[in-house]
């Protein structure tokens, strides 16, 4: 059996073939093993195989001398909020996020409410692949019993953030596709508390997606024109696990991922400067953003713990990453679609204007991503050769190769699980974020 591809917070696999009920219980086992005493509550998003994880799951934690908590289908932030709020010592979340059907997944999160950072997890793994982990005897078994309110305290947070009354009188029209996802439940709600008119599109979480999971512009075509026919003031788009979020405007046009993090940011800096964090493929909207506010800014490594670990390091008032995962720290330190929402709804109301007209206001950038096969012994011949052939740019070894100029910038990586590279490129037109990639890739060929 193929192992899962696994990060430094979880893994996700194929059900029945890389994930089974066998190794997500010695997997959770390791981990129930790194904690200390005290309850773990356990989430999963709306996939058909959820439940059957999530038994596995808490059988294994409660076979660990774990009380579990079981919170049924919530979203991934959510959770985050649930472990702090009840004081869990962990939790797990149940789900492969935006990754096709067939795939599902376990996150770990510590008692802080946040993913484990790189060094709780490699305890994990270890753990999982050297099976140290003990059952406990059977007086000493763990109890399960569900939780009541699964919704209340990430809503109250995020109501706590906002201007409620005038978010409420401007009475937007909102269309949310929660695409029989978990973001349903609490996007619903919160969205109600804010006065706005709601159609929802998969409001049920059944994990039977209306369309492919990922929120980008190809898998989004049909919401454009739905958001069009609702006469919505915006388009709300959540992936499976509601810890990304995608915009529409009012035209029915895709305003993207990259563009959510820095449409929040503007409106929070707008009422407190402060330190700005993302990762360092994150389009370079955000740290213009930070300059026109004199707001300190800084960069992580890819990955929402490296992140996180950076935010609380210099104390950010706000960070995420460009997959549309926008992080308050208000709330909770995991990516949130609901602090999307919430945030532009209030930068809408705040500033009287259309989401397009605050769309038009940011600093216009385009992103080409690409891969080209390279077996990883190869990377530091191809990061060197890379470097100096674009000996102008000011390089960073922070994560793979990052090349800055002025106004663009440039990002090879290699990859964790496949001999590949990933090239990515942002700079102030299509075509010259496409000849970035095309002359590094040429660069990588000659390796």
């Amino acid at each position: 059996m193929a192992e899962p591809i696994i990060s430094v917070s979880g893994l996700r696999g194929v059900i029945g073939e890389s994930l089974t009920p066998d190794l997500a219980v010695r997997y959770v086992a390791a981990f129930a093993a790194t904690l200390p005493p005290g309850p773990v509550i356990v989430s999963r998003d709306g996939r058909t195989t959820g439940s059957m994880l999530a038994a596995a799951v808490q059988s294994a934690l409660a076979a660990s001398g774990k009380d579990v908590w079981d919170a049924g289908v919530a979203s991934t932030p959510t959770l985050g909020v649930l472990v702090r709020h009840y004081g869990a010592v962990g939790g797990v979340q149940i789900s492969a996020s935006h990754n096709p059907l067939p795939y599902n997944g376990l996150k770990l999160f510590n008692h802080e409410g946040r993913v484990i950072p790189a060094v709780a997890g490699k305890k994990v793994l270890d753990g999982y692949r050297a099976a140290s982990f003990a059952w406990a005897p059977h007086d000493k078994i763990g109890t399960i019993r569900p939780l009541s309110d699964t919704t209340g305290p990430h809503l109250k947070l995020l109501l706590e953030t906002v201007d409620v009354a005038a978010i409420k009188a401007r009475g937007c029209k909102v269309l949310l596709d929660s695409n029989a996802g978990a973001g349903s439940l609490l996007g619903k709600t919160l969205l109600q508390n804010l006065g706005c008119q709601v159609t929802i599109l998969g409001g049920d979480p059944t994990g039977r997606f209306i369309h492919p999971p990922e929120p980008t512009a190809e898998n989004l075509k049909s919401v454009q024109e739905k958001v069009v026919a609702a006469g919505a003031d915006i388009g709300f788009c959540q992936d499976p696990d509601a810890d990304r979020l995608a915009v529409i405007d009012e035209q029915g046009r895709y305003i993207g991922e990259e563009y959510t993090v820095a449409l929040c940011l503007d409106h929070v800096l707008r009422q407190k400067t402060g330190p700005v964090v993302t990762n360092c493929s994150t389009s370079r909207m955000s740290q213009d953003l930070a300059e026109k506010y004199q707001a300190p800014f800084s960069r992580s490594a890819v990955g929402e713990a490296n992140v996180v670990d950076e935010m609380k390091r210099v104390g950010a008032v706000f960070g995420g990453e460009g997959n549309g995962g926008p992080i308050d720290p208000r709330i909770v330190y995991v990516r949130d679609s609901f602090v999307g929402m919430a945030q532009i709804l209030a930068a809408i109301t705040s500033r009287g204007k259309k989401i397009s007209e605050l769309v038009a206001e940011l600093p216009r950038y385009h992103i080409h991503k690409t891969t080209t096969p390279l077996a990883a012994e190869k990377l530091p011949a191809a990061y060197a050769a890379l470097q100096k052939h674009f000996a102008e740019a000011t390089a960073d070894r922070l994560d793979g190769l990052r090349l800055d100029w002025p106004d663009r910038w440039l990002i090879i990586r290699g990859s964790n699980t496949e001999p590949i590279v990933r090239i990515i490129a942002e700079a102030p037109t299509a075509d010259a974020a496409a000849k970035l990639c095309t002359d590094a890739n040429a660069i990588l060929q000659k390796v």
